[in-house]
């Protein structure tokens, strides 16, 4: 039986990382898409007069910016590649930090663009990004143009948390392992793969198989341990006694 990759990631985003692992070659397992947060595009934009750079902190961002009519602003600041390759896409020239929003606020703050920054993000978002640049001196302030509404697991994914494969399951975000952790736990093996600590803090007191966080808190590292994951499905399937850590 091939083990069961449970994508909680909105659809695009879930779409996108199995696009991704075929890329790479990785086959073998079944896929459930069932999104945990969904993404409504609220709007409307601001005032953009005079604004110089846009900030993003992911994906669903620019797409919603694109979506409102958004045009590419000068300057781009984006917390990974991932988000960076969405906004190449929409027309930007994004400077990626490669990180979490710590990293993005000292890449900002130590360029020091004199510009009027916008950090574009949803209703739920971390990292006060616009804020700690403000108190730092720089010209920035935010804008929330989509929401991030919870959704319930489907069926099949209900499914596949009380049947007897493991099911690897990648969290990239605080809110959503928290929402999976609300989950009535069925009896399947978990297997959890958390895009950083905090994610992982968010599980609660959730048992689960086997937990691995990448070394960098982005999509490629992500993308490296899910791989894992599945090429060590025989070992994980023998020795599913192991701790949560």
């Amino acid at each position: 039986m091939p083990p069961v990759l449970l994508l909680t990631r909105p659809e695009a985003g879930s779409r996108r990382f199995l696009e991704d692992l075929a890329a790479e070659g990785v086959t073998g397992f079944t896929a459930i898409i069932s999104p945990l947060l969904g993404i409504e595009v609220t709007g409307p934009l601001p005032d953009l007069d005079g604004a110089g750079g846009a900030i993003f902190t992911s994906a669903n961002a620019v797409r919603a910016y694109t979506a409102l009519g958004g045009r590419p602003l000068p300057l781009c600041y984006t917390v990974g590649d991932a988000t960076a390759q969405a906004a190449r896409e929409a027309g930007f020239a994004p400077r990626s930090a490669g990180g979490n929003a710590d990293a993005l606020v000292a890449m900002i703050r130590a360029e020091a663009p004199g510009e009027r920054l916008v950090h574009f993000r949803g209703t739920h978002a971390r990292g006060d990004v616009a804020a700690r640049l403000a108190a730092a001196g720089l010209h920035a302030g935010d804008a929330v143009i989509y929401d991030q509404p919870a959704q319930e697991l489907s069926a099949a994914a209900k499914a596949a948390l009380d049947g007897d494969v493991p099911v690897i399951v990648p969290l990239f975000s605080p809110r959503s392992a928290a929402q999976f952790a609300g989950v009535p736990r069925g009896r399947a093996p978990l297997i959890v793969a958390a895009m950083s600590r905090d994610v992982a803090a968010a599980l609660g007191a959730l048992y689960v198989t086997r937990l691995e966080i990448p070394a960098q808190p982005d999509a490629v590292d992500m993308r490296r341990v899910v791989i894992g994951l599945l090429k060590d499905f025989g070992a994980l399937v023998k020795g599913h006694g192991s701790v949560k850590g």
